[in-house]
């Protein structure tokens, strides 16, 4: 098969990626923690003159293990469908949500970018050291005190490595431009001298023989092999070189930064997966085939040249490679440069297109300057990338940006691996990948040995990358468009729900766990202004239901008519209050119910909605103020039935009077909570009044509860029986207790309630005459709202002078209170709903913000521990 083919299912790309990061390192004379400028191809012999044969196997084992377990990741995620430009990115960023993987995704980025910079110092050095004579500025001298015969080591001029560089950074941006056809064209000639200057080193060291070609070499020697099996850590100069005086400290930790860029190359086929003719084969294929070749070659190669030379040899000679190669050192001065060239190249192509990627998702609208149309050339984010490029080459010492680019590599695999685990874990039913060689625990063990490998380089660098790719999190969580893309947390918070319910079960929550979940019932009672699709105030006070934020809300719409018909605007309508939910930043659901009828509809609801132990306990409502002043004589009988659904479906019961006057969080109330505690509701009022206390706007006041006492005797024995029940129940509250003397007498003397006292009075009367002559004149018994009722005018007196004793008490101890909170009556059985609408009015006249509360036939606060 053809070079090009190859290159472009990835294999190729593979194998060049890899060799040449080979050649790269081989040519770095520190370690990614203490960095030098490129001299000579000297990794192997570093290595293995530091850590030994041994050591260096374990080494290379280690870090071949990372990618080797990140290759199979990869092959698992990239076979799981199809795949769009982007590569790591598009895979962690479907796998692990936007956020992930645009932070992942832009450190990968700039890791490309700057590693494209070190490849083009490489090869510039490298260059340089050959053809001396090339250079402008004059060269800088280092004198080697720590060998027996002490060597002056030549390094080139900066100045010399940022002309050059600049120059170069540029003529592969021009290739870089020509297109995808044109790098394929030009990538055969990178690989071939790679492969040829590797096959030249390996027959010198086939030839190699005593001293022949230098004093030092001994051939394959088993008696080289033995001294140089063991480790022997020693400090180095900023040369690289042995010296008693150096400031570089070797040992394991710094030969695996020394090292791992050599295995940073796996990315290369899924860089330009947009470009690949078949990504569920050529990836995996590819990549796993480059992966173990070159891990293989590092091996065969620690073993070849810790039997070649002695330990001085291998650390002291600048250029052991070049002297043994066969027919001549010229060749490997080549093979450095275009391998070197090859990388960046690669580099050069695969970090716009990665950019670009991040841009055409649209999460960021800072990176909308970089997208680009399907099928054509990321040209803005070449020169982006360029422009990067060679700011890092004028910099020139790359010590502090080269450990970083390696923490972003890791980061990168981390996040491949961390995205399969979660996905193998989870099984969903979309999981099925071509690629079966694969399990979580490998994928588990995968990210940690990329964590593992991170600290072991550099603490510091790990927390600053860490901390990089945290900072751009939350940029894109903050500044971000919101994406869904399946990815595998929305799948993992579905499975841990559905875990979660299960394990609540049906049985009756305990006390200590009851939460509030309100199901806020949104029929305003009224018109609200256009694309308001609930009261304001009501998403606000639902929101003064939860402690710190915890809890749900159910905002429920209910819209007559036939569902068949309406399916589609009940559709429109749940997203358009589903955005103003989020708009009021109130936790919670959305639900618009189609239905013949409002009260056939929240009957529906009240039975079904919720699922186990998460179903709705309290309905929350706007009390029907306008309902007398508009006429809407259909409301009292919506109303009644709302409430007796709710009592029917053991639901508590909260109805909010005043709610256009209900405060904000930015506006602070002074006073009392007033709690008028009737009639035994499991201790819901108590907790309410506990919550709103907890938000700012309340957290000012005070509670205050009210208790009836039969007779004056009786007060001091109630007043401290409530007193005990609160300090039991971990609340502070002021006890205040009224006797039914003084109530009777206060009632008398509120001239505003009696007034309104009498005016319900007659409306009553005026409305109980009205259907006795319908039934008289239908010879029909009473009818009202289509169902018979029986009237007790006394039973009906005795409950508008009950209800006005109480809003007499409201109204004299709570009059300036922030708000109050009064039990809520049941509707009278078969009592028109018109004769409870009047009740109600009369109990919340001239009260400006009242809740009225009914609990149900559960606890929702207990004495105990």
């Amino acid at each position: 098969m053809k070079l090009v083919l190859l290159l472009a299912k990835a294999a190729l790309l593979m194998s060049l990626g890899l060799l040449a990061g080979l050649h790269f390192c081989t040519v770095t004379s520190g370690c990614s923690v203490h960095v030098q400028q490129p001299t000579s191809f000297v990794i192997w012999l570093q290595i293995v003159g530091m850590g030994g044969i041994g050591e260096s196997l374990l080494l290379v084992a280690f870090c071949g293990s990372c990618t080797f377990l990140t290759t199979i990741s990869l092959s698992a995620i990239a076979t799981n469908g199809a795949m769009k430009g982007g590569g790591p990115y598009y895979l962690i960023g479907r796998a692990l949500g936007p956020e992930v993987g645009v932070s992942i995704g832009l450190c990968f980025f700039l890791g490309n970018a700057v590693a494209g910079a070190l490849y083009v110092l490489g090869a510039v050095e490298t260059f340089l050291n050959a053809v001396p004579s090339a250079g402008i500025f004059k060269e800088t001298v280092t004198r080697v005190n720590g060998t027996e015969v002490a060597q002056p080591i030549a390094s080139p001029s900066l100045h010399d490595l940022q002309i050059y560089g600049i120059v170069v950074t540029i003529i592969l941006c021009f290739i870089v431009f020509g297109g995808v056809k044109m790098i394929n064209r030009v990538a055969p000639a990178f690989l071939v001298a790679v492969l040829f200057s590797l096959f030249c080193i390996f027959i010198g060291i086939l030839l190699a023989r005593k001293d022949h070609p230098a004093a030092g070499i001994t051939g394959l020697s088993l008696e080289s092999f033995k001294e140089n099996w063991s480790s022997d850590y020693q400090t180095t100069n900023n040369a690289g070189i042995p010296d008693p005086d150096g400031k570089i400290y070797w040992n394991f930790n710094a030969l695996v930064g020394l090292f791992f860029p050599a295995v940073t190359g796996i990315m290369a086929g899924s860089n330009r997966s947009a470009s690949l003719k078949d990504t569920q084969r050529s990836i995996p294929v590819g990549t796993l085939a480059a992966t173990l070749t070159t891990t293989g070659l590092y091996l065969i190669s620690v073993l070849f040249f810790g039997a070649l030379a002695t330990r001085e040899k291998l650390l002291t000679d600048r250029l052991l490679t070049a002297t043994i190669a066969w027919p001549f050192p010229a060749i490997i001065y080549i093979g450095i440069i275009l391998s070197t060239l090859g990388a960046a190249l690669q580099s050069l192509t695969g970090a716009p297109r990665l950019l670009a990627a991040i841009a055409n998702d649209d999460i960021l609208p800072v990176l909308n300057y970089f997208k680009v149309a399907d099928g054509n050339e990321p040209h803005i984010a070449t020169f982006f990338t360029a422009f990067l490029c060679i700011g890092c080459v004028v910099i020139g010492n790359l010590d502090l940006i080269t450990p970083t680019i390696t923490m972003f590599y890791l980061l990168c695999y981390a996040g491949v691996n961390l995205s399969c685990f979660l996905l193998d874990l989870l099984d969903a039913p979309s999981w099925r990948p071509r690629w079966k060689f694969h399990h979580w625990s490998l994928s588990l063990v995968g990210a940690l040995l990329c964590i593992v490998i991170m600290f072991l380089i550099s603490w510091a660098f790990t927390v600053v990358s860490l901390a990089l790719a945290s900072l751009i999190y939350y940029y894109v969580s903050i500044k971000g468009k919101a994406g869904d893309w399946g990815d595998g947390f929305k799948s993992a918070y579905f499975q841990l729900a559905l875990r979660s319910l299960r394990s609540l079960g049906a049985d009756q929550v305990h006390p200590k766990n009851w939460y509030p979940i309100p199901l806020v019932y949104c029929r305003p009672w009224g018109k609200l202004p256009e694309n308001v699709p609930c009261h304001p105030k009501l998403a606000d006070f639902a929101n003064c239901m939860k402690k710190k934020g915890r809890g749900m809300s159910i905002f429920l719409s209910i819209m007559d008519g036939d569902y068949h018909e309406c399916a589609e605007d009940a559709k429109i309508a749940c997203k358009q209050l589903s955005t103003y939910i989020d708009y009021k930043q109130c936790e919670g659901v959305a639900e618009i119910v189609v239905a013949p009828s409002m009260t056939e509809g929240f009957r529906g609801i009240v039975q079904t909605m919720g699922l186990g132990n998460l179903k709705p306990n309290m309905v929350i409502m706007r009390y029907p103020e306008i309902w007398r002043r508009e006429n809407l004589t259909e409301i009292p009988a919506s109303f009644v039935g709302i409430i007796n659904d709710c009592i029917v479906a053991n639901k508590a019961v909260v109805i909010v009077k005043g709610l256009d006057e209900w405060p904000n969080e930015y506006q602070r109330q002074y006073g009392s909570i007033d709690l008028y505690w009737i009639v035994r509701d499991g201790g819901l009022m108590l907790l309410l009044s506990q919550l709103l206390l907890t938000k700012e706007s309340f957290e000012s006041c005070k509670i205050q509860v009210f208790c009836i006492a039969e007779e004056d005797s009786d007060a001091e024995e109630l007043k401290a029986d409530v007193r005990k029940f609160l300090y039991d129940l971990r609340m502070q509250a002021e006890v205040i207790v009224i006797s039914m003397k003084s109530w009777d007498a206060q009632a008398e003397q509120q001239d505003e309630s009696f007034e309104a006292f009498t005016g319900a009075q007659q409306r009553i009367s005026n409305y109980l005459a009205g259907i006795k002559e319908n039934a008289h004149r239908e010879g029909t018994a009473l009818m009202a709202d289509g169902k018979p009722v029986v009237v007790n005018e006394q039973q009906v007196e005795k409950f508008l002078y009950t209800t006005l004793k109480l809003n007499s008490t409201i109204l004299k101890y709570s009059r300036m209170a922030a708000v109050v909170l009064v039990s809520l009556p049941p509707p009278p059985v078969n009592h028109p709903a018109y004769f409870y609408m009047e009740y109600m009015d009369l109990l919340v006249e001239n009260v400006p913000r009242l809740l009225i509360v009914r609990g149900y036939r559960r606890d929702v606060v207990t004495l105990f521990t």
